[in-house]
C-alpha cells in the first residue's frame, strides 16, 4: 500500500479517485499560495497515518480546472473526501493537525 501522498491530473481522476476502492482525500493546491505550504505536512501526517484506510492525492488546482469545477474548488488549499464516487464532505482553508485527523476519523470509523 502506498504510504505517501500521490499527485495526480484531471486526466487521471476517474482512475485514482472514482474508481478507487478505498475513500480517498482529494487536496488541491497551488505553488503560489502561501497557506497550502502549511497544510503539507499536515496532508503527509495523514497519508502515512491512515494508508491502510485511505488514499490520499494532490491535484495542483491551475492546471486541472476539470476537477476544481466538478468539486466546486473556490479557495486554497481544499481537502474533498470521496467514495464510492460521492462527496462525503468539503473543507476550504487551512485546517491544524487535530482537525484534519478528527475529520478522517469521523469517516473513516464509519467503513
Amino acid at each position: 500500500m502506498n504510504k505517501g501522498v500521490i499527485t495526480i491530473t484531471d486526466a487521471e481522476f476517474e482512475t485514482e479517485v472514482l474508481q478507487s476502492e478505498q475513500p480517498v482525500l482529494v487536496y488541491f493546491w497551488a505553488s503560489w499560495c502561501g497557506p497550502c505550504q502549511l497544510m503539507s505536512p499536515v496532508i503527509n501526517l495523514a497519508a502515512t497515518t491512515y494508508s491502510d484506510r485511505l488514499k490520499i492525492v494532490k491535484m495542483e488546482a491551475d492546471p486541472n480546472p476539470v476537477a476544481v469545477k466538478q468539486y466546486q474548488v473556490e479557495g486554497l488549499p481544499a481537502l474533498r473526501l470521496i467514495k464510492d464516487n460521492q462527496l462525503l464532505e468539503s473543507i476550504e482553508g487551512v485546517i491544524g493537525k487535530d482537525k484534519l485527523l478528527s475529520f478522517l476519523e469521523k469517516h473513516l470509523n464509519n467503513n
